[in-house]
């Protein structure tokens, strides 16, 4: 380019031909000795190669290309396309730019795996502009026989929103006209409710924890004990199983002590003569943790916990680091929480050296080992749990017994509103008894008699 009084003037390359004037162009690139081709359609330049070597037949294979993509784009086409694969690794590629710039990391994974395991497998030989409703079929059916199974609803909006993010990708590029873009719909089989654990099942699943410790193998019980303070967190908070936890690190946890005076019911003296009588008071310290979790499902929050999920984290520091949870949380910032310590031993051929601090690449197998042990693995109707049942077990403790508001337990667990409603509107009155009880109301509304006057 020459700048020359304020106007810019493009110069053609010297391997640059006019094929058809002011309409089609070829012209080879410096690392390459194959044609490639311009034409112009609608006043817009469209590139692709003409796949020749030879200069008299690249400008044939030019005038072919340019007609072809005239009468595509009167049948309403694009004028050039691309296979599917070849638009479905760009979107893959700014999956991976977004994610690294700390951009959209919660769908980063769920999209790049659609992507890769069903949409390209099963779409890519196809060109992204003939992508119709029989083709679709066919994902559908290749899909399940993948999956094993019908996908859920919410397993296709998510399959659904990936292939949307293709099609927009292809339309953007000129690769297909915005009326070829298919109508997704995610119609799917029914939301199957993972089955919460009772009150007696949550009881017998904290006592256990230290015969499941103690019944491992040594160089097992580390880990064991880290997870027991796991699915205590995630009793807890009502945390989402995975990375919410997984990814946590020291600075983003902080507690707080809210404490709370409880009447005993004892009458103390203080005075010698007795005269002065006080009704004894307790003071419980009531420690509460607050974990920033950055890497939820819908973005950053802050999740409350109570002393249950403080203990879980003093644990987790002494047995790591032998410290306090304030020293832990200022000296340990940016170690993980959930880390054990990589057993030693002769064997390993590790004696002697330092200890190192391992992440867990899951805890579902242990868990179904720890629950399967204790005849909790199914519930009464054959449903397996999981990991995720504590989550919805946190739920309906908040719900029933706790009487927390929908919007704030959405809040907290990192959800909206109607989600909390769809899981559980099974809560009936007979679940909800502690609720609809009503104790403060009604002694708001209690009546005063002449006699109390």
């Amino acid at each position: 380019m020459l700048e020359q009084t304020g106007i810019t003037v493009t110069l053609r390359k010297a391997t640059t031909y006019t094929v058809i004037d002011k309409e089609v162009l070829i012209a080879q690139r410096d690392d390459s000795t194959i044609w490639q081709c311009r034409f112009r359609i609608d006043k817009k330049w469209q590139r692709t190669s003409t796949g020749e070597r030879d200069f008299d037949k690249a400008k044939e294979k030019a005038k072919e290309l340019f007609y072809k993509a005239q009468a595509r784009k009167d049948a309403d086409y694009a004028p050039i396309t691309r296979k599917f694969k070849d638009v479905a690794k760009v979107v893959l590629k700014q999956l991976h730019k977004d994610f690294v710039t700390g951009k959209n990391k919660t769908t980063y994974k769920d999209y790049t795996q659609v992507i890769e395991r069903y949409l390209i497998p099963i779409l890519g030989k196809y060109n992204v502009d003939s992508i119709n409703y029989e083709v679709l079929e066919e994902l559908e059916v290749k899909r399940t026989a993948k999956m094993g199974k019908a996908p859920t609803k919410s397993t296709l909006m998510t399959h659904n929103a990936a292939l949307n993010r293709i099609f927009d990708e292809a339309v953007y590029r000129g690769y297909m006209p915005a009326s070829k873009k298919p109508e997704l719909k995610a119609k799917g089989t029914k939301y199957v409710r993972r089955e919460e654990f009772t009150i007696d099942e949550v009881i017998k699943l904290r006592s256990n924890y230290d015969q499941f410790i103690q019944k491992g193998r040594v160089d097992s019980r580390d880990l064991r004990a880290l997870m027991c303070d796991y699915i205590e967190i995630l009793l807890d908070t009502g945390a989402r199983p995975g990375n919410e936890l997984l990814d946590l690190k020291w600075h983003q946890v902080s507690t707080k002590l809210y404490p709370v005076a409880t009447k005993t019911g004892e009458v103390i003296e203080t005075n010698e003569d007795g005269n002065d009588n006080e009704e004894d008071v307790t003071i419980d310290a009531n420690s509460s943790a607050f974990l920033h979790i950055k890497t939820g499902k819908t973005g950053e929050r802050i999740a409350a916990g109570r002393a249950e999920t403080v203990q879980a984290l003093r644990r987790i520091a002494r047995n790591n680091y032998g410290l306090s949870l304030k020293d832990t949380i200022a000296q340990k910032a940016n170690d993980k929480v959930f880390l054990s310590k990589e057993f030693i031993s002769k064997k390993r051929g590790n004696l002697g050296t330092e200890t190192v601090l391992l992440p867990p690449t899951s805890f579902r197998r242990l868990f179904d080992t720890y629950i399967g042990e204790l005849g909790l693995l199914f519930t009464v109707g054959g449903k397996k749990r999981q990991l995720y049942s504590l989550r919805h077990t946190y739920a309906t403790m908040m719900l029933v017994h706790d009487a927390v508001s929908p919007h704030t337990l959405a809040k907290q667990m990192g959800t909206s509103v109607a989600m909390i409603e769809r899981h559980y509107s099974h809560l009936d009155s007979v679940k909800a008894v502690h609720q609809l009880r009503g104790d403060e109301s009604r002694q708001l509304i209690r009546p005063v008699y002449a006699w109390q006057t």
